[in-house]
């Protein structure tokens, strides 16, 4: 969807000044035009809003070339559906074959045709559109099958809270908690409602731990605590391998939402952006959760405690950038924590 303001915003990215000058000259009486010298700078640029409707992305630049800047656009949920258009003297064929398959929408080579440059941006602005409205109207008559699917999955996830938590009301408060920090992050709406719907299932290995262990008032001794995350890989083994991408999330969600940030989480000891985002986002919304409900083996924490028992872990434990966005939508998950509270709580 075009930004709102009069003229779609494109970014233009290229290390040759005399290279943006001319696009910049072919699109300005048309389109706003911002423009990066690399591809560190433009990584920036689409972070802040409002991001650009269109990319037009040289290949060939220092430290960062294009495919690898493509690469880290597409993996952002937040940037992935911006359409990229790779502007380059790369005629070779395999060249064009590799943009493609990382994602871009189009391959214009150098030195351009103005006429061929406008031709393109207009028809895959107005293509980005038209498949956005198409999502929304497939979407739209899908919607029964997919409710009928999220409500399966959403109920095996509350039924591994059940084990230690009778209302299962975990599940719904820490989904709504990972929706709002991955709204705030600035995901696009598609992935946003899938990693809520995911969310449920992260502790769906809870299945595979027995009893004496899960709910043992004290602490777990060395071989317990070992077996309970292995929670980890039951959940993963549990959703399996399938092409579904809520099930893929899911299965992402289920066996690294124990990770952490310096690398000394479980199972795999992932660290920093190696760690899926949507486990770091839930791995926020389960802890807080976690603190503030009651448990058998031990008491809740006050709102205030476990806030800055976070904000104490920011950089260790979290995402640091996903702290700051956790605090931004504190209110809001105080709100949500009251509206879903417990029985014994409410």
């Amino acid at each position: 969807m075009l930004q709102n303001t009069e003229k779609p915003l494109v970014l233009v990215v290229d290390d040759t000044p005399d290279n943006i000058d001319v696009l910049g000259g072919v699109l300005r009486n048309e389109y706003e035009v911002k423009v990066a010298l690399n591809g560190e700078t433009a990584l920036k640029i689409v972070q802040d809003k409002p991001r650009p409707d269109l990319i037009l992305l040289d290949i060939t630049m220092p430290k960062m070339n294009g495919y690898e800047v493509c690469q880290q656009l597409k993996a952002d949920p937040a940037t992935s559906n911006i359409p990229v258009i790779f502007v380059t003297a790369r005629d070779d064929v395999a060249d064009e074959k590799n943009g493609f398959e990382l994602g871009a929408v189009d391959y214009i080579t150098k030195p351009i045709s103005p006429a061929i440059v406008q031709a393109r941006v207009k028809t895959h602005l107005s293509l980005h559109d038209q498949n956005r409205t198409l999502t929304r109207l497939v979407s739209e008559r899908t919607e029964e099958l997919n409710d009928t699917r999220l409500k399966v999955i959403q109920r095996l996830g509350r039924a591994a809270e059940y084990k230690d938590n009778e209302t299962g009301m975990h599940v719904v408060r820490m989904s709504y908690f990972s929706k709002l920090i991955a709204q705030a992050y600035g995901g696009n709406a598609e992935w946003v409602d899938r990693l809520f719907n995911a969310a449920p299932m992260h502790d769906v290995g809870k299945i595979g731990i027995p009893d004496h262990i899960l709910l043992k008032p004290g602490k777990l001794d060395a071989e317990e605590w070992e077996l309970m995350k292995k929670h980890t890989l039951f959940g993963a083994e549990i959703i399996g391998d399938d092409k579904n991408p809520l099930l893929q999330m899911s299965r992402t969600i289920a066996l690294t939402h124990h990770e952490r940030w310096d690398g000394s989480g479980y199972p795999h000891g992932m660290e920093g952006k190696d760690i899926p985002l949507s486990g770091r986002i839930v791995a926020i919304a389960d802890v807080f959760d976690a603190l503030t409900s009651e448990r058998p083996y031990k008491k809740a924490w006050s709102v205030e405690d476990a806030v800055d028992a976070i904000n104490q872990d920011s950089g260790s434990h979290f995402d640091p950038t996903l702290i700051k966005l956790f605090n931004q939508v504190l209110p809001d998950i105080i709100e949500i924590r009251k509206r879903y509270a417990d029985e014994d709580e409410a």
